[in-house]
Parts: structure tokens; sequence; C-alpha cells
């Protein structure tokens, strides 16, 4: 399998498929890269749902894509290292009004945003 640098047809695809999943997660919500995975059939492609989240980083404007909204299935800020800061993932999330506590966001069964039942 290729890696986001070296990404084919079959995986630019994908990634726009994950990256408009993610632009319809609501302010103050937060998924898990499973979620997305499932809801695209790719039930065990959670890591290519990581992958597309690295490679929306650059965008920028209304094209944005609120990569910082995906974290995993526990609730933790694993895509961070990703961001421009350490702390940057933290930092939007609590600008939407999303308490993070040891990279951990909190009352995350609440803020929940499961995109195959939000988009059934």
């Amino acid at each position: 399998m290729k890696t986001p640098k070296q990404p084919t047809d079959a995986h630019r695809n994908f990634f726009r498929d994950v990256h408009d999943v993610v632009r319809l997660i609501p302010r103050g919500r937060v998924t898990t890269y499973g979620a997305i995975a499932h809801y695209l059939g790719a039930r065990h492609g959670a890591r290519m749902v990581g992958w597309a989240m690295m490679a929306a980083h650059p965008t920028v404007g209304p094209e944005a894509i609120p990569a910082y909204r995906v974290i995993n299935r526990l609730g933790l800020l694993t895509g961070r290292q990703h961001f421009a800061t350490p702390t940057a993932m933290q930092e939007f999330l609590e600008a939407e009004g999303i308490r993070v506590v040891d990279d951990q966001v909190q009352d995350f069964k609440t803020l929940f945003w499961d995109p195959s039942v939000e988009l059934a």
C-alpha cells in the first residue's frame, strides 16, 4: 500500500470522500477516524482516514477541512502532532466550546457525531 506521499487515484478519491464528510461535521462536535471509515464502507480503513486528514492540512480558506474535529475512538487528540503547533488542535476545539483535558475530549459520548446516523 502506498503512503499519502504517493497516493494512487483510488487513494485520492477516498481522501476526497473523507474530506467531504469532515466538512459536514457540525461546529462543536467531533467524530472518529473509524466512524468515517465505517460510513464510507471501509470498516477497517481508520488509518486511511488518518492519512486523508494529514493530506487535508495544507487546505485553507473556504475549502479548509476541519481535521481537528476528527479524533480517535477514545476521544484522544492523536492527530495533534500534524498541526502547526502541538496545541493547535486543542485550541481549535476549545474555540468551538469543546473541553479538552490531557489531550482528551471531555463529554466525548455527548459530542460524538456519527456520520452513519447523521447522514443516513
